[in-house]
């Protein structure tokens, strides 16, 4: 697969911002910290999403919209939004993750669920492989679980682990979420093709 274009199309921070067209949406779930702006820079394959210098404060759902050549099966480009929810992980007061999450993200999902027009595909919920059992990621999962979409589980920043490390979280991540994790990294790229044809799937299916 080519990624022909990417481009940052917007942000929004309520459901009227949301781009109203066919192209399939495909979500990115995870903690402040979980390394979602680099990811999204090495699928992009440029430097289009910015590290917030402050984890946490930012509320903004942004589309990143790709134009992709190849990966459906058939000749010819096709394109698809990379939707960059908000960071949990951060909350004061004693919030969930749960809770936090829903709270800036429900305008995206449950708009989609009124609308066929908004084409919500499917979530990548992202994880450090680092750390496998974080309560407020399985609080979030819990919660992503309840919105009845296709949900893959993606374990990032594999290349900080050796290898018996590796292993071991991996396998852990697989009993606490129920499904397999798909390592990636985007520092080496590990992971990175077998994403991108995740994404293609999700994707063809929407169509």
């Amino acid at each position: 697969m080519k990624v022909l274009a990417a481009d940052f199309v917007t942000s929004a921070a309520r459901a009227e911002g949301i781009p109203r067209d066919d192209v399939p949406r495909i979500a990115l779930a995870g903690r402040s910290n979980v390394g979602k702006s680099s990811l999204l820079n090495a699928l992009c394959r440029s430097k289009i999403a910015r590290t917030s210098a402050a984890p946490g404060k930012t509320r903004l759902l942004n589309f990143y919209r790709l134009t992709v050549e190849g990966g459906l099966g058939q000749a010819g480009t096709w394109r698809v939004y990379l939707v960059d929810l908000p960071g949990y992980g951060y909350a004061r007061g004693g919030e969930s993750a749960a809770a936090e999450l829903a709270a800036v993200s429900e305008a995206y999902f449950y708009d989609d669920r009124a609308s066929r027009l908004t084409r919500a595909s499917a979530v990548l919920h992202l994880v450090d492989a680092r750390h496998p059992d974080m309560v407020s990621d399985q609080e979030a999962a819990g919660w992503l679980a309840g919105l009845g979409l296709v949900r893959h589980l993606v374990a990032t920043k594999i290349d900080k682990l050796s290898r018996s490390e590796r292993v071991k979280n991996l396998r852990t991540l697989e009993t606490t979420f129920a499904m397999p994790a798909l390592p990636v990294s985007a520092a080496s790229g590990e992971g990175m093709d077998e994403l991108w044809r995740t994404i293609a799937r999700l994707a063809r299916t929407a169509q």
